[in-house]
């Protein structure tokens, strides 16, 4: 039998809470490169995502091919993140909401390709007034690990009944991992993969899938019995 009555909530940044999307778009920019719309953007494998879909893939590739362009263009990137990367709307507020809460353990387990994303996420949320000391816990994946072992870890680590366990993100992975953990699943359809994509092609139910930030706010809220 478990010990904690505590609830257990695992937040995913980037396509979530975070505003992946424009902040990419902003650093492709910086180097003359386009990624095109959300749309677009949604539909195209991790390689597309950072390098352009298909339509403008020629012209990104080219600036691609050197080495030390693409070191250019994750140092960008890392920078944007860190100094212009903006929290949807709300994100910040129920984050720190979450982080009051009596009796909510919450953290950070989420996949971003910033140089050194422990710091660069510390720095994002400093500049919304968030302070990731006051988290649970943090942890950032490479794009390759999957997220099921920490989610299952972070659980066990503070004795929760998986009933009373939480997480969230954007992409398929995401839900997989909630499941595979034994957690209820949030997942969102505003990030890296589309609802039609979600639903259609990895037959995730609609009724867990939240289309705006807000959305998914209230969700959140309702679910842990928090003030909306």
């Amino acid at each position: 039998m478990y010990q904690s009555k505590d609830r257990l909530i695992i937040i995913d940044a980037d396509g979530t809470v975070i505003d992946a999307f424009a902040a990419i778009g902003m650093a492709f920019a910086h180097h003359g490169m386009d990624i095109g719309d959300l749309v677009r953007f949604q539909k195209r494998r991790h390689l597309f995502k950072y390098i352009g879909g298909m339509k403008e893939f020629p012209r990104n590739l080219a600036k691609q091919l050197a080495k030390h362009s693409r070191k250019e263009l994750l140092g960008t990137l890392t920078e944007v993140y860190r100094e212009e990367a903006q929290l949807y709307a709300g994100m910040a507020e129920l984050i720190k909401d979450l982080i009051a809460a009596p009796g909510i353990r919450v953290g950070i387990v989420t996949r971003n390709i910033s140089h050194e994303p422990e710091t660069t996420l510390a720095r994002l949320f400093a500049r919304h007034d968030i302070d990731i000391d006051r988290l649970d816990f943090m942890h950032c994946l490479s794009l390759q690990q999957e997220k099921t072992p920490y989610f299952k870890a972070m659980r066990e680590h503070y004795d929760i009944n998986p009933a009373r366990a939480f997480a969230c993100g954007d992409e398929h992975r995401d839900y997989a991992a909630a499941l595979a953990s034994g957690m209820h699943p949030f997942i969102v359809s505003y990030g890296f993969e589309s609802l039609e994509r979600l639903t259609r092609k990895f037959a995730i139910p609609e009724e867990v899938i939240s289309q705006d930030p807000q959305a998914f706010g209230n969700r959140v809220r309702h679910a842990l019995d928090m003030p909306l």
